[in-house]
């Protein structure tokens, strides 16, 4: 039996939609950000995002494709937001602050938006950044994904750094941001580990508690590692 082919208005006949035109391809995307942060790439089927965005199989193919090109777009659509905020957000920084750049500073600038974002409480940005913490740590090709959609902003980072540490080597700097961005991920992806790690004394959910704290934290990791150099 032939598969059901979206109408004029790209709605497949039988189902009902949560939206119509723009407003049904970002149901897809947002039912695919939802189910992918939870379940991963390989535990989510086009079927299964159909059925969430109330649709019909086919007509997410006729706006995305394959699952990996509608995973792409659901990556790309918030990276696109993230790196233009930081981008602006770094170079407002060394702009304000020429001659005076702190680690600490750069840092805020580089995270800064992040948390702010989901500090918002938008459920779609809570599970873009699972998403990311998820991808961060796939061998396959997670780091290849990192690659395509996040470079600029980290190369942006990187010399930064070594405009506040002249002295650093830049193979220090990347280790660093390694170790940076394992930090930033688990924090943002809020999964309830310190929660009952500490018995409530700390939760993932207190974003204003990981403000207060991680920047200092990173930033006086790579000064120290800068210092050692090992």
């Amino acid at each position: 039996m032939a598969e059901a082919k979206p109408d004029q208005a790209g709605v497949a006949r039988g189902r009902r939609p949560k939206g119509q035109g723009p407003d049904l391809r970002q149901a897809i995307l947002d039912a695919s950000e939802d189910l992918f942060s939870r379940h991963g790439f390989y535990g989510v089927t086009v079927r299964q995002v159909a059925s969430e965005a109330g649709v019909d199989t086919a007509l997410v193919h006729y706006y995305f494709g394959a699952k990996r090109e509608l995973f792409d777009a659901v990556f790309a659509r918030r990276a696109e937001i993230l790196n233009h905020e930081r981008l602006a957000a770094m170079t407002a920084y060394q702009a304000g602050h020429s001659g005076a750049m702190t680690v600490e500073g750069v840092i805020e600038a580089f995270i800064g938006p992040l948390l702010n974002r989901s500090m918002t409480d938008e459920p779609g940005w809570k599970n873009y950044f699972r998403l990311v913490a998820l991808v961060n740590n796939t061998p396959a090709w997670g780091g290849e994904t990192m690659h395509r959609y996040f470079d600029p902003v980290v190369h942006q980072l990187v010399d930064a750094l070594k405009l506040v540490l002249p002295g650093a080597e830049i193979r220090d700097l990347y280790w660093c941001y390694q170790f940076l961005t394992g930090s930033m991920m688990l924090a943002l992806s809020e999964t309830g580990r310190i929660d009952q790690l500490s018995d409530g004394l700390c939760r993932s959910t207190d974003l204003e508690a990981v403000r207060a704290r991680l920047f200092a934290y990173c930033a006086a990791g790579i000064e120290e590692v800068v210092r050692r150099r090992p």
